[in-house]
């Protein structure tokens, strides 16, 4: 079995990650938290310092590819195939969820962090990335304008309900639950009257016929 030690500095950089976010409960997203979580893994500090050019947002990206990578793992595309695709995307987000409780301190702060505005272009490219993974797994196959629609929704959506996660103490986080539902609901909702709206057997709208009938009205 390959030490943490014997990997590459990319290869480090994932593997190092969930135990950064650990460290960022109480240490924040700094060299103090990559540090600890060298020594936990036997790996040498100087070298762990290397890992983070970037420092905390790439500590943050690291540690959100790891979750990206475990929930493609976990919820291949035939897995879901089975299910409904709200049930597919609620299963999807409700991983990612479960994958950083216990970590909310962690997750707030580094949601601070994205927040800055000089982290903002990283932090839109970072949500995209997690939101186009999932509809991937999902089955989407759109390459029209649906497939930036789909994504920046469901990025908004996972977005507003990390902000309800943070703060929900309830049981068993219900009120996030709760909140997941309803948002995915109303995005269901939207997306079936876009295709009915756009459907190949809508009469659609006519400037020559409109016009003809102005002119020769029925009788």
């Amino acid at each position: 079995m390959t030490q943490t030690a014997d990997l590459t500095l990319d290869e480090m950089r994932l593997s190092l990650a969930p135990a950064v976010a650990e460290a960022a409960i109480f240490d924040g997203w700094t060299d103090a938290a990559v540090a600890t979580a060298a020594h936990d893994a036997g790996v040498d500090a100087d070298v762990a310092q290397l890992v983070y050019p970037g420092g905390a947002m790439d500590m943050i990206g690291a540690w959100i590819e790891t979750i990206d990578n475990a929930m493609a793992a976990a919820l291949p595309q035939d897995t879901l195939a089975a299910m409904k695709v709200r049930e597919r995307i609620r299963a999807l987000v409700q991983f990612r969820l479960d994958a950083v409780t216990g970590q909310e301190e962690a997750l707030r702060r580094a949601l601070a962090i994205m927040a800055m505005p000089q982290n903002a272009a990283a932090s839109l490219r970072t949500g995209w990335r997690s939101a186009d993974i999932m509809w991937r797994l999902s089955g989407d196959t759109a390459t029209d304008y649906n497939h930036y629609t789909k994504r920046t929704i469901l990025a908004g959506i996972y977005g507003a309900t990390l902000a309800v996660f943070i703060g929900d103490e309830s049981d068993g986080k219900a009120e996030t639950r709760a909140f997941l539902d309803r948002r995915i609901d109303g995005v269901m909702r939207f997306e079936k009257a876009k295709a009915k709206w756009f459907s190949p057997d809508r009469e659609r709208f006519s400037v020559t016929r409109l016009l003809g009938r102005l002119r020769y009205p029925a009788r």
